[in-house]
């Protein structure tokens, strides 16, 4: 007998916000909703899939009345798939994101971000082909 990693859950104010930029920042869709939830996926979890393999985690938004008060124990990194990280970093940032200091110190090859609710992030090294250009057709 085994348990799987089946959600990150994440504590916040507005549930349909955070969703929805993190929908935005990952291509997820929104699979559940419910009173003070929604939870994101980029699949639907069935048992039958999640007995047979590990599947990806999906993010459920849970509404609390508390606020955040100090850096996250836990966190995501995310890897641009077609462009640059400074390109991720620009539309993140279009999409509600900010850049944080958490005390990494100059010269560092990831991002530290923020999500709207100040939840911190990194973006990390574009897993883009070298020379990969958004639009080119091979």
């Amino acid at each position: 007998m085994t348990s799987r990693f089946t959600e990150l859950v994440v504590d916040c104010h507005d549930p349909e916000r955070l969703a929805a930029f993190w929908c935005a920042v990952l291509g997820f869709k929104v699979i559940d909703r419910g009173e003070d939830m929604v939870e994101i996926g980029s699949w639907v979890p069935t048992v039958e899939e999640v007995r047979a393999r590990q599947m990806p985690p999906t993010l459920m938004f849970i509404q609390v009345p508390e606020g955040k008060t100090v850096k996250n124990r836990l966190h995501l990194d995310v890897s641009p798939i077609d462009g640059s990280t400074d390109e991720e970093v620009a539309r993140l940032l279009g999409l509600g994101a900010a850049t944080v200091d958490v005390g990494q110190g100059p010269g560092r090859s990831w991002v530290v971000m923020a999500d709207p609710e100040g939840n911190e992030f990194d973006v990390v090294r574009t897993l883009a082909p070298s020379g990969y250009v958004v639009g080119h057709e091979g």
